[in-house]
């Protein structure tokens, strides 16, 4: 695939019109404004600069990159390094799990098309082991690959061609732990409950006919608006702005997928559920009062 391809919607408005060189095997310390890289086998680490966006600084925060493409890797390492993050680059599925038990990075870009493991086993393996904000980047544009991933438990998707400030933007929003805007939780005992469900506020536990559940953080988030305005319906575009953050690009189907996994979860009949319900063309609200 060829630059201009991949890189079709980029523009001045993005601050990273300017595509330098495939990226080398290492960079002189001595380079004014340019980050030292140092490689170890199939991972590239480059040390993040401070930038600060308005008024927020990303400096410290880790990006595991997991791409083969020289040019977009090069592309995206120097864009998001000029963010203040710290980068670290997998160039395959097998290198990409390696680093990641490293690392230890705070989000994940993952291509989907990757060599050795590809990268909807990639997002299981670490869905599995982590509940670390996976970000998917794919050149496939076809809703069935988005659906797959996102059931797999990434947080998010972006399709080539794209800009490189959405993609940013993008990242910043799933490292943002969403504040919950117009959710009065309640101040006494810290528990939600209805019927057989109980949130443990302060603990972040999720309680079904007394057995604890696992639920990723989008879902507990998810649950726990719901409950919170138990009788109303809640839009998808707040659950949206509240859960996702309002820097989300993604569209309604991110929502439907989390709330069917929830379902799955916490509905003894998941095709007649008695807690979430759909309010068609509106949202979902909490039937169970």
């Amino acid at each position: 695939m060829t630059l201009s391809a991949i890189y079709g919607k980029i523009s001045e408005e993005s601050g990273c019109a300017k595509m330098r060189p495939a990226c080398h095997s290492e960079r002189s310390e001595e380079s004014p404004g340019r980050p030292f890289a140092a490689v170890q086998g199939d991972s590239l680490k480059i040390s993040g600069r401070l930038l600060k966006q308005g008024g927020r600084s990303m400096t410290g925060k880790k990006v595991l990159l997991v791409d083969d493409e020289p040019l977009l890797v090069e592309s995206l390492t120097t864009a998001l390094e000029d963010e203040g993050f710290v980068v670290v680059v997998a160039r395959d599925g097998e290198a990409a799990l390696e680093t990641f038990r490293a690392e230890r990075p705070d989000v994940v870009i993952l291509d989907l098309m990757l060599p050795k493991v590809h990268g909807l086993d990639v997002c299981r393996h670490l869905r599995a082991e982590s509940e670390v904000p996976i970000l998917m980047l794919t050149a496939k544009s076809q809703e069935a690959d988005r659906v797959v991933g996102l059931e797999l438990g990434a947080d998010d998707y972006v399709t080539k061609p794209f800009s490189l400030r959405e993609l940013i933007a993008r990242v910043r929003a799933a490292l943002r732990r969403p504040h919950l805007e117009g959710s009065v939780l309640p101040t006494g005992g810290k528990k939600l409950r209805s019927g057989t469900i109980e949130i443990d506020l302060n603990r972040q536990e999720v309680w079904v006919a007394g057995q604890l559940i696992d639920l990723p953080r989008k879902e507990y988030e998810l649950l726990r608006v719901l409950l919170t305005h138990r009788g109303r319906t809640v839009t998808r575009e707040n659950l949206l702005d509240w859960v996702w953050g309002d820097d989300f690009m993604g569209d309604f189907k991110t929502i439907d997928v989390h709330i069917r996994r929830l379902r799955e979860k916490i509905e003894a009949d998941p095709s007649e559920p008695q807690y979430i319900l759909t309010v068609r063309g509106v949202g979902y609200k909490w039937g169970y009062v």
